[in-house]
């Protein structure tokens, strides 16, 4: 119980101030020193702070009497208030004041960090080869593989340009179009056929890059066929297909396919500058462009259909 003494004053007009006292714990009764006690008054006058000492101990002396209020508050604390009314001359000890620990709350906001599944992903489908030979390396059979940041994009597009298999492949082209003297213009013999071969892999790499990587990094879409393997024949046969001009952006909605569409054009501009001038033009250029189209959706169906079961790390996975 509050201990007071108090003393009326001979001038009721200008009343004795009094002392007011008292100590800080904590819940369980600990003395906490340094916390800071602030008292006012309800009209917000004669307001008065001090820090509790050591032992816990604060005081008030020379208070104006009338009702006031203590706020009592330490960083780590929940502040506390107490109020109660002073009388005149009086000399007033308050119950102690228990400040509680404070509880934390944080709001925490989990980002899915997908780089190191993206580049899990990016590693398996670097081992994925037809027939163990052939790379088969722009395919996901996952269907939930997280997007390729631009650097995966274009690393996927070195790679599959430099690889022997697709070289093997240009060459064994180049001879074949060597056979037939198609291109006349480049004429025959080693120098024709090497030509030949330059030309084609231009092809490869302007191809590859424009639809696999630049493009698809500039307007934020998945240069991969992700393969369904789900549904009836004749849905799935149309969303082979439909790969040729509808792809998955990095945002993992479907959109047209600007990068892809885009990019067999742009290639097909980009070998003007290498074949003969007889072949040079805008011809040309429609050409390889809508051919590209095309084979991209034959891809398609060869890759929903038959290329899986001749890639031997593809039959592994779920």
């Amino acid at each position: 119980m509050p201990h007071a003494r108090a003393f009326q004053s001979a001038d009721p007009t200008n009343p004795t101030p009094g002392n007011i006292s008292g100590l800080v714990v904590d819940a369980q009764g600990a003395l906490i020193s340094g916390a800071h006690i602030q008292l006012t008054h309800p009209d917000g006058t004669s307001a008065q702070q001090t820090l509790s000492a050591s032992d816990g101990h604060f005081a008030f002396n020379q208070v104006a009497p009338g009702a006031f209020t203590l706020s009592v508050s330490l960083q780590g604390f929940v502040a506390a208030s107490t109020s109660s009314t002073l009388l005149p001359g009086q000399t007033l000890e308050v119950q102690p004041i228990a400040l509680k620990i404070a509880t934390a709350y944080f709001e925490l906001q989990v980002v899915p960090d997908t780089s190191y599944t993206s580049e899990q992903e990016l590693q398996l489908e670097e081992t994925q080869r037809l027939l163990g030979l052939f790379p088969n390396f722009f395919v996901s059979y996952h269907w939930n593989a997280p997007p390729l940041t631009a650097a995966q994009k274009f690393r996927l597009a070195w790679k599959n340009t430099e690889d022997p298999g697709n070289l093997l492949l240009v060459g064994t082209t180049a001879g074949i179009q060597q056979a037939a003297n198609a291109f006349s213009g480049y004429g025959q013999g080693a120098a024709g056929y090497g030509k030949r071969f330059g030309a084609d892999l231009g092809d490869l790499a302007a191809g590859t890059f424009m639809g696999g990587a630049v493009l698809p990094s500039l307007f934020h879409q998945d240069p991969r066929y992700f393969y369904k393997g789900t549904g009836s024949i004749h849905s799935r046969f149309f969303y082979a297909i439909s790969r040729a001009i509808i792809c998955r952006g990095d945002n993992g909605h479907s959109q047209p396919n600007v990068s892809g569409v885009l990019g067999d054009l742009s290639a097909g501009a980009i070998s003007n500058l290498y074949y003969p001038a007889s072949n040079r033009g805008a011809q040309l250029t429609l050409e390889n462009g809508l051919l590209a189209i095309g084979g991209d959706a034959l891809n398609g169906i060869f890759q929903e259909f038959v290329l899986r079961h001749f890639t031997p790390s593809a039959k592994h996975q779920p």
